[in-house]
């Protein structure tokens, strides 16, 4: 069914299913889901002359309506009203949303906004010349642990060297040449 509003504008569509059994089944709602997205209506509604359990006389399982044949009526103007006002409400934003569009690119186009992100990208500039500062400091102060580290070992292979010339010394294998290179 489709809802049109006083002035016969579209303001969406109600699909509506009845099963007049004496039992109730589940594997409807799944099929009314899939008709409705088919359809493209807002709503579905089953009206049933027997109903779920947890339904007594209508209420809503999984988005779709459930109600009985005597509710039907009723609930059809409830639901048509909602759609009605639904429809008024989102063409009076729709008019505001021009003026919300035109606000935000009057905002865009502002000195304020540049300003903004003039300030933004400073901080960010800010932020990586100390990163970069700081890098700088410590990889002087890793060069400088480095070259030490590097005397240190170079001092203490000579002075193995030294005592290995005068006497027998057992291999210390991190002082000694890779086969490869001794041979």
């Amino acid at each position: 069914m489709l809802v049109l509003s006083v002035s016969g504008e579209y303001c969406g569509a109600i699909l509506w299913e009845s099963k007049n059994t004496k039992d109730w089944s589940n594997g409807w709602l799944t099929k009314l889901r899939a008709d409705q997205r088919r359809e493209k209506a807002e709503i579905a509604v089953l009206a049933s002359a027997e109903l779920p359990k947890t339904v007594p006389h209508f209420g809503q399982i999984d988005g779709i309506w459930i109600t009985g044949f005597s509710l039907a009526p009723c609930l059809a103007v409830a639901l048509r009203t909602n759609l009605i006002q639904l429809a008024g409400l989102r063409e009076a934003s729709q008019g505001n949303h021009d003026e919300k569009m035109q606000l935000l690119y009057d905002y865009l186009a502002s000195t304020a906004f540049r300003q903004r992100i003039e300030a933004i990208v400073e901080s960010f500039r800010t932020m990586q010349d100390d990163l970069n500062g700081e890098r700088t400091v410590m990889e002087r102060y890793w060069s400088k642990r480095d070259t030490h580290l590097q005397m240190v070992v170079k001092n203490l292979a000579g002075m193995y060297g030294d005592m290995q010339a005068i006497v027998s010394l057992p291999n210390i294998r991190r002082l000694e040449l890779p086969p490869a290179i001794a041979s």
